[in-house]
């Protein structure tokens, strides 16, 4: 083996001058910033919840949303609002996007801080150990996962919205890491997972469903990641993972639809 900038090639790549990509442990690519995808996801929660405040949504804890938060929440079928907005059709009558764009939306300014201060923690731990393709796709299914519990098993009448899918999907996926690691971090993030649990169902108007699919799926989503053996075929392994995990949203998904327009 022949020394290199990225650790040790053989001698015949070492030879046509061709650099491998450094690697994370799980298959993720090096990068030197880290945290950037972290960053962007906490840009886009703050704009959207700023073009919602503008739009009439509360700054305090939940009330009034604006007439963007009524278009863009989690909602199953057609609600009457009144006003300029009259009846808003909900995901039953096609607006299916409202499953990630809810991921995006808060009830109000400590709704938000709370979800991007874990966010800000979670973050640059799974970004830097997984790599940023892995860690949105996680942060983006751990949401989506959140949105179809609350979609497949909530009201028809409720509306929902709020990044704590994701994160705890996060929390959950964090856990899994740490103890894939070996290292004793696994035990700290059990217990904030688990005070988040309590609060979860101790605090009204809490979406529970939506904390507890984006859970479900950030474990599934992170044993598929960080379990998948090395190899030339791991991230077809991790890509399919994740597939297999979006199949069965999307089967929750049209089994709550077909359940609502029947």
């Amino acid at each position: 083996m022949v020394g290199a900038s990225v650790g040790f090639q053989c001698p015949d790549d070492a030879r046509s001058g061709h650099v491998a990509t450094a690697r994370t442990t799980f298959g993720g690519r090096l990068t030197d910033n880290p945290t950037r995808v972290t960053t962007a996801l906490i840009g886009v929660n703050v704009v959207v919840f700023l073009a919602t405040a503008l739009g009439g949504s509360s700054l305090g804890f939940g009330g009034g949303e604006s007439p963007l938060y009524a278009r863009l929440a989690v909602q199953a079928t057609t609600l009457f609002f009144g006003g300029e907005l009259g009846s808003v059709p909900g995901i039953a009558d096609g607006q299916y996007w409202r499953l990630l764009t809810a991921t995006f939306l808060h009830f109000g300014f400590i709704h938000l801080l709370l979800n991007m201060l874990a966010l800000l923690q979670l973050g640059p731990l799974l970004e830097q150990a997984l790599g940023r393709l892995r860690f949105l796709a996680l942060y983006l299914l751990s949401g989506l996962a959140g949105t179809t519990a609350s979609y497949a098993f909530g009201r028809e009448d409720q509306l929902s919205a709020g990044a704590s899918g994701a994160v705890f999907g996060l929390f959950a996926a964090a856990y899994v890491l740490e103890r894939r690691r070996g290292r004793d971090a696994a035990q700290q993030y059990a217990v904030l997972l688990g005070i988040n649990l309590v609060l979860t169902f101790a605090i009204p108007h809490i979406d529970v469903r939506g904390h507890l699919g984006g859970m479900v799926g950030g474990a599934l989503l992170a044993l598929v990641l960080v379990r998948t053996p090395p190899g030339p075929r791991r991230a077809l392994y991790q890509g399919l993972g994740c597939a297999a995990v979006a199949a069965v949203l999307l089967v929750l998904i049209a089994a709550r639809t077909a359940q609502l327009q029947g």
